[in-house]
């Protein structure tokens, strides 16, 4: 083993399976990882969170999610302390630690890490990736970012992608450019220096996009259906070792239906989506390739400790029983059908849309393990495939590493590698103890007995306990079950399984040993109080009324107003609102964006003028397309533009009367029957002037800017003037056009 600190590249894949990569025994071609297994280790006993944010926390803290505040998503941050997602300074990350150790430090790609209600202009950035020990960021901030036109961030400075997809735009791609990029600028300015980079690629979330060359490789290759993949990949898995030959299969979801039984329809729809994320998941192997390839040119592999961890959490099951062809159906409550996206075929996987896959593909891409992301309690959700390479300091390659091990290992294992200690203060702060337990004994000692006997995981009520090879975990609010998430915690049916035989959680001895569950039990409760994790059914309602953070009713914003990412821009779902808009005309009859909300893909707003005449657009998740037009030509010069959105019942996505205003006089009105009740993309950005991504409309593009200049835009919430009946707002429109 070399003396020398080794460089250290972590690449976290998002949203995949133990049984999806090829390596592992499943369908999907990784070439690079197995180039990089082949050289270096496979553990097979790797464990993540079940989800993003808080698998994140863990993977750069080195201690458990909750004891940091991330038990959520940072989407639906709470006041309680295990779930505030705000990381304590008494945690510092291993790229603070790094740092101040003598490395330099870059983050590429998703963070997650931010509560939303500090990613606008005002931050605070303390909790942003500059703030958090990265010297260079180039990414996006949320769960998921559209791969043809991402929210990007250079440090904490929003910008647009370099180019678009009609001039071979990806983001997976631009993020491998840039940290190829930085590491030979980092190489060339001190190449005695070591460098931490952390790539965590937006793939392979949703939406699932990818150049069709990508896709249509697989085409044909899943028309066996999900059952049978799991039959393939199992046997796979035995051949390969990653799952011991005794290792069952595990018993398919009853609620999920077999392949055979569904019609011809569903499952020509299934097959289409998985075959394009099967490309989307190539692709992205693809670019880690060049990064490695690069690192090898630059003579800086060999001394390189790579963590290549597939998956942040299992597969993911929120495109429910059919798949979609936009998410932001799924999110919003309604309905896809696979006869839309059979109709959608030529556009899957491109800008336009915006891709699941069916829940039956996510438990296929578990195999052997039961469950799927967001489910902590079982293997499927938590059990991810991890590959280390590191030639300097690994003795035998190809081999199999079967200690059991948890994300927050990787930072003690980083730490150790290079000589480290655990830093008792950062910035003056004394640092609370890491959970993690370094793995570094093991890449050398395939026989050495394991160092982490004990993991809590708890994610949405779902929770289990890893004690000494036993886990007892019970399922409480699942995928598709949304329901289930009401009961009582105590009505729970725990179930527990003995690991040290049993590799796959495949047979339940609860009923057998009431006495080692019950031991389990304790242990978890343990672990709970030391790690605040509380449970509470009241979260989710309380996560989905918006920021726990007050809010002002009224908000103004310059023009020049940078892009707002959804949890930083006013909430607008489910209530009364109206914009209203101080320009300046340049030349009448044109077409451009005053302001913008969403995209075509996953569905927004808009407020425009349409040669010269304004207009509001509503989409629901591209499903639901209405228009408010008014006739009347607006002049050039001074004016004062304005929508009001009078919402109609106190239900979700209810009906609207829309009223359009030119210097306060009527120009239109007419009710929309549908309005967004909760999501419009995880880009959905707030913009002034111009749009972001493909237009919602098909009145403009995203190139028809506003002739002229937005001066200011105002938002105002709930307390809107009363206004005249339908029938008098028609005719005063009538008089005035």
């Amino acid at each position: 083993m070399t003396n020398k600190a080794p460089n250290v590249l972590i690449v976290l894949v998002d949203d995949m399976g133990f049984g999806a990569t090829s390596p592992f025994g499943g369908p999907i071609d990784m070439p690079t990882a197995q180039r990089l297994a082949d050289d270096g280790l496979k553990y097979n006993r790797f464990h993540t969170t079940a989800l993003c944010s808080p698998t994140r926390a863990s993977l750069l803290t080195g201690r458990n999610p909750h004891a940091v505040g991330f038990g959520t998503v940072t989407n639906f941050e709470s006041t309680d302390p295990g779930y505030n997602c705000t990381r304590p300074d008494s945690a510092a990350t291993l790229a603070m630690t790094l740092r101040e150790n003598g490395y330099n430090t870059a983050a590429f790609g998703k963070w997650h890490q931010t509560p939303g209600v500090e990613t606008g202009p005002a931050g605070p950035f303390d909790r942003w990736p500059t703030g958090e020990g990265f010297e260079h960021f180039y990414g996006f901030l949320g769960g998921s970012t559209d791969q043809y036109y991402p929210a990007l961030y250079n440090g904490i400075t929003p910008v647009d992608a370099p180019a678009g997809p009609e001039e071979g735009y990806h983001l997976s791609e631009d993020l491998a450019d840039r940290l190829i990029d930085w590491v030979g600028h980092q190489q060339a300015a001190a190449p005695d220096k070591p460098f931490f980079t952390y790539l965590a690629l937006g793939a392979t979330h949703s939406p699932l996009q990818v150049p069709a060359q990508w896709r249509d490789k697989y085409a044909g290759k899943f028309a066996h259906g999900w059952n049978r993949q799991r039959d393939i990949t199992v046997a796979r898995q035995h051949e390969l070792g990653v799952v011991p030959e005794d290792g069952q299969l595990t018993a398919w979801l009853d609620f999920i239906p077999q392949w055979d039984s569904m019609s011809d329809e569903d499952r020509r729809a299934a097959e289409l989506l998985m075959e394009l994320y099967a490309g989307f998941a190539e692709h992205t192997d693809a670019q880690v390739g060049r990064v490695i390839d690069a690192l090898e040119d630059m003579g800086t592999l060999e001394n390189t400790l790579v963590f290549y961890i597939l998956g942040d959490n299992g597969a993911a099951g929120e495109g429910g029983m059919l798949g979609t062809a936009n998410e932001g159906i799924l999110f919003n409550g309604l309905k896809d059908t696979s006869a839309r996206i059979i109709d959608k075929s030529a556009e899957l996987g491109g800008p336009t849309t915006a891709p699941q896959y069916p829940i039956g593909w996510a438990l296929a891409m578990d195999t052997p393990y039961q469950w799927v992301k967001q489910v902590a309690s079982h293997y499927g959700g938590t059990r991810n495939p991890l590959i280390v390479h590191w030639p300097s300091g690994i003795d035998s390659g190809g081999e199999i590493r079967e200690q059991w091990h948890f994300v927050s290992d990787v930072v003690p294992t980083v730490l150790e590698a290079a000589g480290i200690a655990q830093p008792e203060t950062v910035g003056g702060v004394a640092q609370q103890p890491m959970d993690g337990v370094s793995m570094l004994y093991s890449l050398n000692d395939p026989s050495a007995p394991d160092r982490r006997t004990t993991q809590y995981f708890e994610v949405f009520g779902n929770r289990g306990i890893y004690h000494e090879g036993w886990v007892a975990c019970t399922a409480h609010r699942v995928p598709m079950q949304a329901a289930s998430g009401d009961k009582p915690f105590e009505d729970d049916v725990w179930e527990l399984y003995d690991t040290n035989t049993d590799w796959t959680e495949a047979a339940d001895l609860a009923s057998t040993r009431p006495d080692k569950l019950a031991e389990l039990q304790a242990v978890f409760e343990r672990e709970a109080v030391r790690n605040q994790v509380l449970l509470d059914n009241t979260r989710m309602q309380r996560m989905r009324k918006g920021s726990v953070r007050p809010a002002p009713s009224s908000h103004t914003y310059p023009g020049s107003m940078p892009p707002l990412l959804p949890d930083a821009a006013p909430k607008l779902f489910n209530r009364s609102h109206a914009i209203t808009a101080n320009v300046e005309l340049s030349e009448a009859g044109r077409t451009g964006v005053v302001v913008a909300q969403g995209a075509r893909a996953d569905g927004g707003w808009s407020l425009y003028v349409h040669d010269g005449a304004l207009t509001y657009c509503n989409n629901v998740a591209d499903l639901h397309v209405q228009h408010v037009r008014s006739r009347v030509v607006i002049e050039p010069g001074h004016h004062d533009l304005r929508m009001e959105l009078h919402y109609e019942g106190d239900g979700l996505g209810s009906g609207a009367q829309i009223v359009l205003l030119v210097d306060g006089a009527v120009v239109a009105s007419d009710r929309i029957e549908q309005t967004t009740p909760f999501y419009i993309g995880g880009t959905g950005l707030l913009t002034i002037g111009r749009c972001h991504g493909v237009a919602i409309s098909s009145d403009y593009t995203d190139r028809d800017r506003f002739v002229g200049t937005v001066r200011s835009v105002r938002v105002d919430l709930d307390d809107l003037p009363p206004r005249e009946t339908e029938a008098d707002l028609a005719r005063i429109a009538f008089a005035v056009q």
